[in-house]
């Protein structure tokens, strides 16, 4: 039986009214708290004379103990628990190029993310520099302090190079959320999307809307788990990708390239339409609509549609517009609708896991790990058309996540240590309810002042 809120549809101006709330709220918000995020003690301190131990002359000890070998800053410090969350500012969500300061912002609401969903202790680093190189140089000099680095809102090609290199380069785990949590999060949805349409993925023809860093690694992952790539198909703002494009070349972008070898086995040339016909799933993760997607093309798609709008905060069509023109699921990047693709359901909880094991490298089979579990998660929970993914609040999921991830670095032999999956459960979810329950304690006693508005501030 569908609910009368179920056939209640809020109407445009409902919608973007809902939409600009947040933005016209926040910069109150962010004034009353100067900002989101604070270093707090996590040691015991009786009383002033304990700082000989915590400081000198007592902390010389473990210095030197660190000194002799370095790996022991993982066990005699927080940095086991300690992720740089790094950009150069030059793509922040949909304001583009904003700068290093202007980008402040978002990075600690990453960090709020981090800390809040999977335990973790990060730090926002807006580096003052757009070369590549010094990018990477720059965590490089980090790299001592942390245990991971999440690379965040820098723009395409060079966020590419940036992962790439500093993968390379570092002895810590080194992601890039645009690309990898993303990828994650969709393919986790696809699971369960093609599980209750009854159809099989590795035979399915998927197109992905948007070349940009979420769809270009989407793309690989996909591959990676098993898609066949000559069944995907990318589209990009001229058109379809494929090798005979004299724009695409190695030089200018050498994954776009790549993947204008390896995917679109059929050769389709032409616009964004031709793309969606006879498609299973359609992901989009290009401009804002709600008119970047047509009704016209959806129904030119295979019966059974699946059709991620991801784009923020207006999705490329309306959920219901993309139904009634035969999708069978529809998924987007908002909370307020159906079956939300949000990253935060990925990166907490995969850094959790990597954390937890003092990984040397975060991979793309640990995306992969963490996409099956977050399905699984929903799968035994009870999924359908409107519910195929996990939601932030089932904070059960992070844990069970994170020694997806765990087991992947053990299995990979990038792991420094190697606890059992019992270990790591009760690890991860003893830190993740630490930060929920401390935040929880903070406000009860106004340490965390209340907001200066009351009631629910998004209805």
């Amino acid at each position: 039986m569908v609910s009368k809120k179920e056939e209640s549809k809020p109407t445009v101006e409902e919608l973007l009214s809902k939409a600009k709330k947040p933005a016209q709220l926040a910069p109150a918000m962010h004034k009353f708290y100067e900002g989101k995020v604070q270093l707090m003690p996590k040691c015991s301190i009786g009383s002033t004379d304990d700082f000989a131990i915590w400081y000198s002359p007592g902390v010389a000890a473990p210095c030197k103990e660190i000194q002799a070998n370095p790996d022991k800053s993982f066990e005699l410090t927080n940095r086991w628990n300690y992720v740089a969350v790094v950009t150069d500012g030059t793509r922040v969500l949909g304001l583009g190029d904003i700068g290093p300061e202007a980008a402040m912002p978002v990075m600690e609401g990453k960090a709020l993310l981090f800390k809040y969903l999977g335990g973790v202790d990060a730090f926002p680093i807006c580096v003052k520099t757009k070369d590549p190189t010094e990018i990477v140089h720059a965590c490089e000099l980090l790299e001592p302090s942390f245990g991971g680095i999440n690379l965040e809102d820098i723009q395409k090609p060079k966020c590419f190079d940036v992962l790439e290199k500093a993968r390379a380069q570092l002895k810590i785990p080194v992601w890039h959320d645009d690309q990898q949590g993303t990828a994650t999060v969709i393919l986790a949805g696809l699971i369960n999307s093609f599980k209750i349409v009854g159809k099989k993925p590795r035979e399915s023809l998927i197109t992905l809307v948007g070349s940009g860093a979420a769809n270009i690694r989407t793309a690989y992952v996909l591959m990676m788990w098993g898609i066949k790539p000559g069944n995907i198909i990318i589209v990009d703002s001229k058109g379809i990708v494929h090798l005979d494009r004299k724009d695409i070349t190695k030089e200018e972008n050498p994954w776009k390239y790549d993947l204008a070898i390896k995917t679109n086995i059929e050769e389709r040339t032409g616009d964004i339409s031709e793309a969606f016909k006879g498609a299973d799933a359609v992901v989009a993760a290009s401009k804002p609509g709600p008119d970047t997607i047509r009704k016209s093309w959806i129904k030119t798609m295979a019966d059974n549609a699946v059709l991620f709008a991801c784009a923020n905060p207006i999705p490329e069509i309306w959920p219901w517009e993309a139904e009634a023109a035969g999708a069978r699921i529809v998924a987007t990047g908002r909370s307020d609708f159906a079956n939300q693709v949000n990253n935060s359901l990925g990166f907490p909880a995969i850094f959790r896991g990597v954390l937890d094991v003092k990984a040397r490298t975060v991979t793309d089979d640990m995306c992969i790990a963490a996409a099956q579990e977050l399905a699984k998660f929903a799968e035994e929970r009870g999924i359908h058309e409107k519910d195929i993914l996990p939601r932030m609040e089932e904070w059960q999921v992070f844990p069970r996540e994170a020694v997806a991830c765990a087991l992947k670095s053990i299995e990979q032999g990038v792991a420094r240590v190697k606890p059992s999956r019992q270990e790591l459960f009760q690890r991860a979810s003893a830190i993740i309810q630490n930060a929920r329950q401390s935040t929880e304690l903070l406000m009860k006693y106004d340490l965390i002042k209340p907001p200066p508005f009351k009631g629910d501030l998004l209805k």
